[in-house]
């Protein structure tokens, strides 16, 4: 039996999406002898880093039954920040790491006190965000790409051989994040809060906790984690790029779901949504070496997703 201060079972288990996972690694073994090589699995990893960061965040916010269509967004005017802070107006790196930070999190910040405050709808606070974010982000950069960034901003995507194997840095810093944040939400009171918010909001009221300091919480701290989704996808990518993020809000949500957090709040772990985003990354990768057109790859994934929604549902309704 549950308690409304301790997460509940989520929907597949926990390991429903390991099982995928395994599944889908054994089929595409089965069907290119390169999808297991050490190389070729560091490369899925360094190719969902960026949405595994941006979904930690989704996750968060999700688990309070919410939802953030701006995250890709946001996280794309962090990039954009960080570079041309950097090259254009000569800031220390560091320093315009920090403002593209500040940037992301005051994006959250907005979104949760309009969800907190004015009462609006999750989901319409963040597709507003998500179109003022794009128009902020076109408009500053004026469409073009930031490039020659100073060696920091791209640390993390330098690899280091572990065994026979490049690992690049910003794939440790996406697991080490997960780690933190399974940590946080599993063993301590803030984390207890979240998922009591989730699970039933005016439960959690009664018994003391304080709801819109949690919520705008998690919208902050979603934030965060675009922040440094953004300085993920300037390392991995070299550049500042006005245009990237336009998927990612689909992304991660696809990630948080197969990754078993159910869309009505209050059950799932955040380590099934970095098992989510690779599976995804699974998925694309072993279609593309079996030669499989993209628009194939994303229907495919568009059924995964419906697949998981679908289950989420059924359990949703089994549970109550």
């Amino acid at each position: 039996m549950t308690t409304p201060n301790s997460p509940r079972p989520i929907p597949w288990g926990a390991l429903g999406p390991w099982l995928v996972l395994l599944a889908a690694c054994i089929f595409f073994a089965t069907q290119s002898d390169r999808f297991l090589t050490g190389a070729n699995l560091s490369l899925v990893l360094q190719q969902v880093m960026v949405v595994g960061v941006l979904a930690i965040g989704q996750t968060l916010i999700i688990l309070t039954a919410g939802i953030d269509l701006s995250c890709g967004m946001v996280m794309a005017l962090g990039s954009v920040v960080m570079s041309k802070f950097a090259v254009d107006l000569g800031m220390p790196p560091a320093l315009a790491v920090l403002c593209g930070l500040a940037v992301t999190c005051g994006f959250g910040l907005i979104n949760g006190l309009l969800v907190t405050k004015v009462k609006l709808p999750s989901f319409i606070v963040t597709l507003g965000t998500m179109n003022i974010a794009f128009a902020i982000t076109q408009i500053y950069s004026q469409s073009q790409t930031t490039t020659d960034l100073p060696p920091l901003l791209t640390v993390l995507g330098n690899t280091f051989n572990f065994g026979s194997t490049e690992v690049s840095a910003g794939t440790v810093l996406m697991v080490a994040l997960y780690v933190l944040a399974w940590y946080v939400l599993r063993d301590t009171a803030p984390g207890r809060h979240l998922y009591a918010v989730g699970n039933n909001t005016e439960a959690a009221r009664l018994t003391g906790i304080p709801v819109r300091k949690v919520l705008l919480g998690v919208y902050v701290l979603a934030g965060f984690f675009y922040g440094l989704a953004a300085l993920l996808s300037v390392a991995r990518t070299g550049v500042g790029d006005p245009q990237a993020g336009q998927t990612e809000n689909l992304d991660t949500i696809t990630a948080v779901v197969l990754g078993g957090t159910s869309l009505f709040g209050g059950r799932g772990i955040i380590l099934g949504s970095l098992v989510g985003a690779v599976i995804v990354g699974v998925f694309r990768n072993g279609l593309t070496l079996m030669g499989v057109a993209s628009v194939v790859q994303t229907l495919i994934t568009g059924i995964l997703v419906i697949l998981a929604v679908a289950g989420d549902q059924i359990s949703h309704k089994g549970a109550r």
